[in-house]
């Protein structure tokens, strides 16, 4: 299979990972299924999908496990993201929440810890536990995910705010609200978002213009979703890779080029926000 040089998007710190990641989202919860999960992962590593997103809630901590198998031998390869949940986001629960997620990945230490979104515990204490956990090399750089302009807002006027590695947040054709907010704020920050659920869970796959569109470029609708959010070169965009099949689909929507025309068409159809929205979420 041909397939074009692999994108990056640079970090806050100044290391790149790769624009196009796997995301691991319902992945870890059926043993009828594990086999064609890991090996869907290990293909996308062949692709350089080293980016992998996954999170102590994804399977009760299943999908973490998915990705220790299939990252085994090739670790040093890989930019692992693993979130903590809220209610576990005090100084003490991230640190403890942290660490049996180290211990499910079979790993030393999560490339990249987000707070999955906003709970009950203060801000401050989550990131005195990301601190530490950066301090005791656990994990390397910290971020948020569902966070919305003034969440990100108060997070920057705390102490060490400022070094969030990312946002990770919904977005996708149908879901373009951060465009009137969330994305400025965060593009003039520099804090790159990371885009989940490009497809709408796949109910944007049976749209007919996206459909038109996929038929003028011999591809199919879900790589012409994901091109549209790709091609924006400072996101980086994490869909759930669960078949050989759809890895091999995805990575291959990095050679799709979207014309002034396909993109007419789809604002037509899916217009961009007027006004800021709240943030949304699946």
């Amino acid at each position: 299979m041909k397939v074009s040089a692999l994108p990056t998007v640079k970090l806050p710190s100044g290391e790149s990972v790769p624009q196009l990641g796997q995301g691991t989202w319902h992945m870890g919860e059926s043993a009828r299924v594990r086999k064609d999960e890991i090996a869907a992962l290990k293909l996308g590593l062949d692709l350089g999908l080293t980016l992998i997103d996954t999170a102590e809630m994804y399977g009760n901590g299943g999908a973490e496990e998915i990705v220790a198998e299939s990252v085994a031998g090739r670790r040093e390869e890989c930019f692992i993201v693993s979130k903590v949940l809220p209610e576990n986001a005090t100084r003490a629960g991230t640190i403890a929440a942290c660490g049996r997620s180290l211990k499910r990945l079979k790993t030393d230490r999560i490339d990249l810890y987000l707070l999955h979104w906003r709970g009950g515990p203060k801000l401050e204490e989550t990131l005195a536990g990301f601190e530490a956990l950066i301090a005791s090399g656990a994990i390397r750089y910290w971020g948020v995910s569902n966070f919305d302009v003034d969440d990100m807002e108060e997070l920057f006027r705390l102490a060490g705010g400022a070094s969030c590695a990312t946002n990770q947040v919904l977005y996708n054709l149908r879901r373009r609200g951060i465009e009137a907010g969330l994305l400025p704020w965060c593009r003039k920050h520099a804090i790159p978002i990371m885009a989940y659920s490009p497809f709408e869970q796949g109910r944007l796959l049976r749209d007919r213009t996206l459909t038109a569109v996929a038929i003028r470029h011999r591809a199919t609708t879900a790589q012409i979703a994901l091109a549209w959010v790709l091609r924006q070169a400072d996101m980086m965009v994490i869909p759930k890779s669960s078949t050989e099949a759809h890895v091999q689909e995805n990575r291959a929507a990095l050679d799709i080029e979207l014309s002034a025309q396909d993109l007419a068409e789809l604002a037509k159809t899916f217009p961009p926000p007027k006004e800021r929205r709240p943030l949304e979420l699946l």
